[in-house]
């Protein structure tokens, strides 16, 4: 018989918070921090399925009902680059698997997605491919200098060089100005790709929820910032969540400049894995500069129902519009 499927709220159900804290699997994208930051700041509505009726979960697969102008979906997590389903067994997967499809047509949702960072193993009946991306790490266990030995030579490295020399200051911190600075950083970012950015809201409510947890890195040159990245901490793990630049200042080597700094930081506060986050198949630059860092590469595959065969190389160019218009969720 099929496990039965019990339905909790993870930001009230205390066991939710138990669960991600001591599941291997877990990340930031599971935490209540970034599920009261999706629901206070876009009113999407997570909720959480698992096979434990009392006691302790033993297992658990969160996702948010997200209803917009074009649809009503169920995504397993909006704005998250991945959201590996804390399931152990096959039989526990398919059932929840199961009572999302019933979800589905019974209440009127067009769709739902699942965001692993690892392939499924035996994939349930009817999930098929939805979305393809490619996920960079970076291990922080090795020493500061044999990371940066692996970094490219005349790309990164003498980048951070060139920094150096032109004065490129490193300043960290998560204050109003450090939020103001780096949010205009991002939209001259976004602007550029000649799409919106995400609300100042959003990142607000991403201060507020996870407090000592987020961080704004910024590069000054001369005392103004030209180079922003915020990063968010997960037990052992730092996630690159955004970043932006001034672009008339590309040339002094800002970012990588940033990307070594953050890193050092973050060995020195013990993180072992900085995740550089997921990147569009056809953004080639984006992911040489992370090739660049000496980040590993790993395929990230998004399945779903109702799925299409359209991966990630063949999605054609407007949806993949549509998609980074709506801020990747």
């Amino acid at each position: 018989m099929s496990p039965s499927i019990h339905v909790l709220d993870p930001l009230t159900d205390p066991r939710w918070d138990d669960l991600v804290a001591r599941h291997p699997r877990a990340s930031v994208f599971h935490t209540q921090g970034w599920l009261e930051s999706l629901k206070q700041s876009y009113g999407y509505e997570p909720f959480a399925l698992t096979t434990t009726g009392a006691g302790p979960l033993d297992d658990g697969l969160v996702f948010c009902r997200v209803r917009t102008w074009a649809a009503r979906r169920m995504v397993s997590l909006p704005f998250s680059d991945h959201c590996e389903p804390l399931v152990e067994t096959p039989s526990g997967l398919a059932a929840m698997v199961e009572w999302l499809d019933f979800e589905r047509r019974d209440g009127g949702w067009r769709s739902f997605e699942l965001r692993p960072c690892t392939p499924i193993g035996g994939r349930p009946a009817g999930l098929a491919e939805t979305q393809r991306f490619m996920l960079h790490t970076l291990d922080l266990r090795r020493p500061a200098a044999e990371i940066f030995k692996r970094f490219h030579s005349s790309n990164a490295q003498r980048a951070i060089r060139r920094a150096e020399r032109e004065g490129i200051e490193y300043d960290a911190g998560r204050s109003r100005a450090h939020l103001e600075e780096f949010f205009g950083l991002l939209r001259m970012a976004r602007r550029r790709h000649g799409l919106p950015p995400q609300p100042l809201e959003w990142f607000r409510q991403l201060l507020a929820s996870f407090g000592e947890r987020l961080t704004i890195h910024l590069a000054r040159h001369q005392g103004v910032a030209v180079a922003g990245i915020l990063t968010l901490t997960s037990r052992s793990t730092m996630v690159y969540k955004y970043g932006g630049s001034d672009s008339a200042h590309h040339a002094r080597g800002g970012m990588p400049f940033l990307f070594w700094r953050a890193i050092q930081q973050a060995q020195a506060a013990g993180i072992e894995v900085l995740d550089l986050g997921r990147s569009d198949l056809d953004q080639a630059g984006l992911i040489a500069f992370k090739d660049h860092l000496g980040a590993v590469r790993s395929d990230l595959t998004y399945v779903g129902i109702p799925g299409h065969p359209s991966g990630g190389s063949r999605v054609s160019v407007l949806s993949r519009a549509a998609r980074r218009v709506a801020a990747t969720w």
